[in-house]
């Protein structure tokens, strides 16, 4: 009788842990319903900061997910690196980052395909859908240094760059000293600075341009509480400060793209790579429908 009620003890935890599971993945495809007041601040900023898309328990299931994706990828990289921080490059010292984690591992893939992210993704680009571009772990270390302003849409060979978004999930609390995503609202307007990839050179250069703005650009600069998320399009200069707390900043990001993007003759050497990799077998001028841009969310297919 004891083995039998260790047996049903041991059967009921079991089923316990399958169903708080389940609740944790259900939440990745429920939606999340937007206020018009928040897409039309979308639309004018060129990002939106949207409070409680995951809770607690859920938010806990994706950091695990997102962790032993990255440790099944890049084994080594989830501790200290080999190079020190100082004699990394900037790029090197901002963060850690793996991308494609969907292609590598299930419980990945079904994060960074949540309809939740996706219909937001595609409600405020204002599409009939979105698909994958490619989503990517990045976390900084503890003392990593600053992420340089940039705009995204410098790696995107994309032919519209206003209908791309990225959304940017932190895995736990993100208070200023541990270096949250930092945007220029209204800096989609400025064009000097987008000709330069993320680096020492862009951060000052940036900072100038956006001096020179003036009134035209705000620097917003928050901190994240636990299931916030963010979204911001490829034209939005943005950058993060350096990690000066002990513990890892996690995050996890997705990036859609509108389900008829068009590809665009790359105009550098970060696009060309991006066209290889991310959009393999596209051709110039063609709607980006390669086996790793699959259609995530749309309100024409399902």
């Amino acid at each position: 009788a004891g083995r039998e009620e260790l047996e049903a003890a041991g059967w009921c935890g079991w089923a316990l842990e399958q169903e708080h599971h389940r609740g944790n993945m259900q939440q990745l495809h429920e939606p999340y319903e937007l206020t018009g007041e928040q897409r039309r601040f979308y639309a004018q900023n060129h990002y939106l900061k949207l409070p409680q898309v995951f809770d607690a328990p859920t938010l806990q299931h994706i950091s695990d997910v997102v962790c032993a994706a990255t440790a099944k990828v890049a084994p080594n990289q989830l501790t200290p690196q080999d190079v020190p921080l100082t004699e990394r490059d900037t790029y090197g010292q901002a963060f850690i980052q793996k991308m494609n984690l969907w292609r590598h591992d299930a419980a990945a893939k079904e994060v960074s395909f949540s309809r939740r992210l996706a219909r937001i993704a595609c409600e405020l680009l204002g599409v009939t859908g979105v698909r994958m571009y490619h989503d990517q772990a990045l976390f900084k270390e503890p003392g990593g240094g600053i992420t340089p302003w940039h705009a995204d849409g410098y790696y995107f060979p994309l032919a519209d760059g206003d209908k791309c978004v990225t959304a940017w999930i932190p895995l736990q609390p993100v208070p200023l000293e541990m270096g949250p995503l930092e945007f220029s609202a209204g800096s989609q307007h400025i064009e000097d600075g987008r000709d330069v990839a993320i680096s020492k050179e862009s951060e000052e250069r940036i900072t100038e341009s956006l001096a020179r703005a003036g009134s035209v650009c705000t620097h917003v600069k928050e901190p994240y509480d636990i299931g916030d998320v963010s979204f911001h399009s490829g034209r939005i200069f943005h950058r993060a400060g350096a990690n000066t707390t002990d513990k890892v900043r996690k995050v996890m990001t997705v990036i859609y793209i509108d389900e008829e993007m068009k590809l665009a003759k790359p105009t550098n050497d970060g696009q060309q790579n991006d066209w290889n990799t991310w959009c393999p077998g596209i051709e110039i001028g063609h709607v980006i429908a390669s086996p790793l841009n699959p259609v995530v969310y749309s309100t024409l297919r399902f």
